[in-house]
């Protein structure tokens, strides 16, 4: 089966399963999705919606978060992975939006991309789920899930990506993004997953991909 074949089969199954793709991480605006976006590396979307409703409720805009203290923000954040460096950052891209986008968030990828602390999948996924801008932003996830089913050999998040957004009509991109991420934490693991009974795996992986995954979970 052709790659093409297999990303209109997969959306089907997908807008099936997930017709309705809330954003998981909680938040107000612009400014509070990309300060979530930023503590979600490394952290679960659970653990930062735990720690968010404080920390916005102490600052909800850049220029309050800007007056806090980095160890106030610390203390906020302190159960997330990379808290120290995740509160220097939060504090540095405040102070950056405050000074050189008047409070606000940049519409912009490349002017996201520039903030401290900001890398190129969390400014997609402002771009898309703030602005409604078509962006595919793919972590590790959706990396591995791409090259189980066979829709990419990138050998990193960025060249999935490019191979990802060709396979799939762009104004589906958004939602896309979403819904591999759910369909991964449901049905498809990376670890004890057994690809022949996966709705998806079991039809679209190889049968060197499924040999080579079942070898490596008997050694695990």
């Amino acid at each position: 089966m052709k790659r093409s074949e297999k990303a209109e089969r997969i959306g089907v199954i997908l807008d099936d399963l997930y017709p309705e793709t809330p954003i998981p991480l909680d938040h107000r605006d612009a400014y509070t999705l990309l300060v979530a976006v930023l503590l979600s590396a490394q952290t679960t979307d659970a653990r930062v919606n735990l720690v968010t409703p404080a920390l916005f409720e102490a600052a909800s805009d850049p220029a309050a978060m800007a007056a806090l203290p980095v160890e106030t923000i610390l203390e906020h954040i302190r159960t997330c992975g990379l808290a120290p460096t995740k509160a220097k950052n939060i504090r540095k891209l405040s102070e950056t939006l405050v000074e050189d986008y008047d409070g606000e968030v940049p519409a912009d990828l490349a002017a996201l991309e520039a903030l401290p602390g900001v890398g190129h999948k969390t400014a997609s996924v402002v771009m898309a789920q703030a602005f409604g801008v078509p962006a595919f932003p793919v972590d590790t996830h959706i990396h591995r899930l791409a090259a189980r089913w066979g829709l990419s050999k990138g050998t990193n998040v960025e060249q999935t990506e490019r191979d990802l957004k060709k396979l799939f009509p762009r104004d589906t991109w958004g939602r896309r993004h979403l819904q591999i991420i759910y369909f991964g934490r449901e049905y498809c693991p990376a670890r004890g997953h057994d690809l022949t009974s996966c709705p998806i795996c079991g039809w679209a992986a190889s049968k060197k991909r499924i040999a080579a995954e079942q070898k490596k979970g008997r050694r695990g």
